[in-house]
């Protein structure tokens, strides 16, 4: 869930910006990302389906988006520890928000801390992949509404 200090997207990528600022080197920054997403919330098996599942990732994602225009929600899982933290700061950054706010949102975190310098190739691709299809959703979400 969304911290309540967090009202906007940009507020939540500030938040994530400072907290990785603490951390000194990579590994102490890898551990971070395994570490939050040991705590993402348990995602049922039977919702691993192909239709919820994310192309373009090497490790398998499944994103299951919830809500309307006026707050979308998203629950997500991956096999990867590592992705498992990425999807963590996704949805910090993006789930609980409007769908005109997702839409509008460029991910600068990643810059911001060093993640696009710092993932592998296929990681980066597969995070890619997983904040497209996210932003897809919400802009349908906002078409319908």
């Amino acid at each position: 869930m969304n911290d309540p200090m967090e009202a906007t997207a940009t507020e939540a990528q500030a938040a994530i910006a400072e907290e990785f600022a603490f951390f000194g080197d990579w590994t102490e920054r890898y551990q971070y990302l395994i570490d939050l997403g040991r705590q993402l919330p348990p995602f049922p098996d039977e919702r691993k389906t192909e239709e919820n599942r994310v192309h373009g990732c090497q490790s398998m994602v499944w994103l299951i988006p919830s809500g309307d225009a006026s707050r979308m929600h998203f629950d997500a899982a991956s096999d990867s520890a590592i992705v498992s933290g990425l999807i963590a700061l996704v949805l910090r950054v993006y789930s609980g928000r409007p769908a005109r706010e997702i839409v509008d949102t460029d991910p600068s975190f990643i810059q911001e801390i060093g993640l696009a310098k710092h993932l592998s190739p296929t990681r980066s691709n597969g995070l890619a992949a997983m904040l497209t299809k996210l932003k897809a959703y919400a802009a349908e979400t906002l078409a319908r509404s």
